[in-house]
This record gives C-alpha cells, structure tokens and sequence, in this order.
C-alpha cells in the first residue's frame, strides 16, 4: 500500500527482455536502502525488488502489468516516479494507493499558469464512474486531486515542488501515464454490480 507522495525520481539506465516480461535496472538515491522482496511503486505500479547493487536496483513488469499500464513504453535514461510502500506509524498524506494500474490516460494539453500547471487528460469511458469532482486519483503513481470531470476526460492542477520532484516535468502532449483510481470507490461501484446481479 502506497500514498502516491513520490520519495525520488529514479533514471531507467538498464532494459532487459526475455519472453513477454521486461527487466529494468534503475538508479537512485534511495536505491541502497531497498531490499530485496521489498514492494515499491514505480510510476505507480507496484514492483517486486529482485536485487539491489550499490546505489541501483533491478525489477520486473510481467505481460499484464506491460499490458495495463506505460512501463511497455518506458525507454533508457527515461525516468521514473518512486515510492517505498507506506508506514501505518506515520501520516497518510496522499491517499490509499495500491500500486495497481487500472488504465493508462494520455496527456491532451499542458497549460502553464505562471507558477503552477493544469494537465488535461483523456481516459478511457468504462472507468466513468470511478473518477469524482475533486476526487483523488493516482497518476504515475502520484495522488493528485482531478477537477473538469467528464465521461472521458479530466484535469489536474500541478504545484511547483511536485513539477520538479516528479516526471511529471517530463511529460508531453499525446504521453502516456499510469492511472489508478480510488479503491474506495471501486467497492462502492462492485457493491453496486452485485446488487443488480441479485
């Protein structure tokens, strides 16, 4: 369980294919501190540590978890979004995050607003009823509050610590981000499903 409070950003510096599952080695600050079987969030997917060597470490994405989310399109020295998982003897200041991709958004617009940024997004329609006006979702791994809600778009509002401590500075119109929507409101809308299954 994560809160979408990205620790550090880590740069993809080693990729390694073998059958349908992609290998990645990535450096960062935190990386000596990981161990191994440790779960940690990368851009928002939660990810097994394999094996840490000095100041990087290396992980593994499966075919479901390449098809679900935008670390099939991840390419060197890209870099990535990290969180280790949360501590229940501390504050929770995101909200529950999962590190489990429901979807992946593309970015249709970026507009500075002289000291902050609004990012615009289109999502995929069936997930409609998990996103709310002023809501929480979780975008590369990072909780974030959405506003101009539609049936298959929305917005964020960026401050300036989080454009510089996340990837979010790296992303472009027509880019591609992990998305993870709220769990509370995926058991409301399954508790819904069973009701008119009955």
């Amino acid at each position: 369980m994560f809160t979408g409070i990205i620790e550090v950003v880590g740069i993809v510096d080693q990729i390694l294919e073998k059958g349908t599952n992609k290998t990645f080695w990535i450096t960062s600050s935190i990386s000596e501190e990981l161990r191994v079987d440790q779960s940690v969030s990368h851009n928002g997917v939660c990810l097994t540590i394999e094996e840490v060597v000095n100041n990087r470490h290396r992980v593994t994405a499966v075919k479901e978890t390449l098809d679900k989310s935008n670390l099939n399109s991840i390419l060197l020295n890209d870099r990535v979004n990290i969180e280790r998982c949360l501590q229940f003897n501390g504050r929770l200041d995101g909200h529950l995050v999962q590190g489990h991709t429901d979807a992946t958004g593309v970015c249709t617009g970026i507009k500075s607003e002289n000291g902050s940024w609004v990012y615009d997004f289109k999502y995929p329609e069936n997930f409609a009823a998990l996103i709310v006006e002023k809501g929480s979702i979780a975008l590369n791994g990072i909780s974030l509050t959405v506003f101009n809600v539609g049936r298959n778009i929305f917005s964020i509002a960026v401050i300036p610590y989080t454009y510089e401590h996340t990837n979010l500075k790296d992303l472009k119109t027509g880019g591609s981000v992990n998305l993870e929507f709220d769990i509370i409101g995926k058991y409301v809308l399954r508790n819904k499903e069973i009701d008119t299954i009955k």
